[in-house]
């Protein structure tokens, strides 16, 4: 079975969706399953229904939970935000030991400086900030995390996993959900506080990574047009 991978979608940054899908694919060698959950799809599909936080940030900060239900709770599949970008093959991650684990996130202890981030959204901040942001989910073990509970329960119980004891929480390597920077070493880079798809943000010091990325994914879909056209 190929790597089953979901990203969060937000309507504001679909091309971060596009380019992290590209770039996910340019760096394995095996094909993946990859779906983005966008919250008007899962409203008319499953008829989710919670209302706005005025807190969160994107249209994801609560539908990531609902993977394990969208699985049936079966089988291991990862979340990932849409503002990161991949650099290494992430069959890695899915190599990962999960027996005693129901989830394996990289354990930050991100603590932001700053009051605002993307898009000028509020910047908060909580203990286990960004756990949640790429997370190996065991599904059969996450059955906390009914559809009902992710409609009702507060941010702080979901984005802390509260009901999770700590044992069963494993790690990731660190490389794997790099805040802000890049060097040799990251194999995925995380823009929390806004990429240079963002015009406040276009100038980030590492955002020349993104953009290189971003502009092999528009050549390569134009290419793909433009063949798909000449049939």
């Amino acid at each position: 079975m190929n790597p089953r991978i979901f990203i969060g979608f937000d309507s504001r940054e679909e091309i971060c969706y596009d380019v992290l899908k590209y770039s996910l694919e340019k760096n394995s060698p095996a094909p993946l399953d990859i779906m983005p959950l966008k919250i008007r799809d899962l409203a008319r599909e499953i008829a989710f229904n919670r209302s706005q936080d005025p807190l969160q940030s994107t249209e994801f900060t609560y539908t990531r939970f609902l993977v394990p239900y969208l699985c049936g709770y079966k089988g291991v599949v990862l979340f990932m935000d849409c503002d990161m970008l991949c650099f290494a093959d992430i069959q890695e991650i899915f190599d990962l030991d999960m027996s005693g684990y129901w989830l394996r996130v990289v354990k930050h202890d991100h603590r932001p400086m700053s009051t605002i981030k993307m898009d000028g959204k509020v910047q908060t901040s909580y203990p286990r900030k960004n756990w949640s942001s790429f997370m190996l989910l065991n599904c059969e073990k996450l059955t906390m995390w009914t559809k009902e509970a992710v409609e009702t329960q507060t941010g702080k119980w979901l984005h802390r996993f509260e009901p999770i004891p700590d044992e069963r929480i494993g790690d990731i390597p660190k490389t794997w959900n790099v805040l802000d920077r890049y060097d040799a070493a990251t194999k995925l880079i995380h823009y929390t506080e806004g990429g240079p798809w963002f015009e406040n943000y276009k100038d980030h010091p590492y955002g020349d990574a993104w953009l290189r990325y971003r502009d092999e994914y528009l050549t390569s879909s134009s290419a793909l047009r433009r063949s798909m056209e000449s049939r």
